[in-house]
Order: C-alpha cells, then structure tokens, then sequence
C-alpha cells in the first residue's frame, strides 16, 4: 500500500541540498534554505506519522534533515568566521586572508611577550 509520496519530501531534499552548497556564499542563504527545509520536514513528518504505511519516501525526507542540519552548522560557522574577521581587520579581511592571519600573529605575540 505504500504508493503515495509526501508532499514536501523533495523539497526538503533539494533545500537540504542546497543549504549546504549555499554556505559559501556569507552564510546567510544556507541558514534560510536550511530553516526553510526544517520547517517543511516538520509538516511532512506530522502527515507521515498519522499513517506511516501509505507513504514510501521517507528516507528521502530524513535524508534532507540530515543535510539541512548539516547546510545550517557550517553556514553558522562561516558567518561566524566572517564576523570574527571583520572584526580583527574589518573589510579588507575578508578579501585578504594573510591579512587576518598577520594580525592574528601580532595579537598572539603581543599575548605571549
């Protein structure tokens, strides 16, 4: 009797996906398409445990999940080291990495001495 799909299913796996593969871009659109993803897995799983029987992707929906959360946890930690940059060296360290790692190394000696 399993025939039928859920509805979101897809869409989770997709926004999952892209979650992760929008993490790169200053952290912000993974953390939306991950939030987006969440949310519609919570509406799915609510259809699917009313009759687990009629539906036959849920694999597919936990998959998604999985990767949203995933997507979500490094979008956060890139904005984060967005954040922590800008405020070490401000905006020409987000383009210049040495320049972070410089002013990290001066900080760090100026600790230790």
């Amino acid at each position: 009797m399993r025939d039928s799909k859920l509805p979101y299913a897809t869409a989770v796996l997709v926004l999952g996906i892209s979650s992760i593969a929008l993490c790169c871009c200053y952290g912000v659109p993974g953390i939306l398409t991950g939030i987006i993803a969440l949310f519609l897995y919570r509406r799915d799983k609510r259809i699917y445990e009313k009759d687990k029987e009629k539906y036959n992707n849920f694999d597919s929906l936990k998959t998604g999940r999985t990767l949203s959360i995933i997507g979500m946890s490094m979008s956060s930690l890139y904005l984060l080291y967005l954040l922590f940059a800008y405020s070490m060296v401000g905006e020409a360290g987000l383009s210049n990495p040495s320049l972070l790692l410089k002013k990290i190394e001066k900080t760090y000696k100026k600790n230790n001495s």
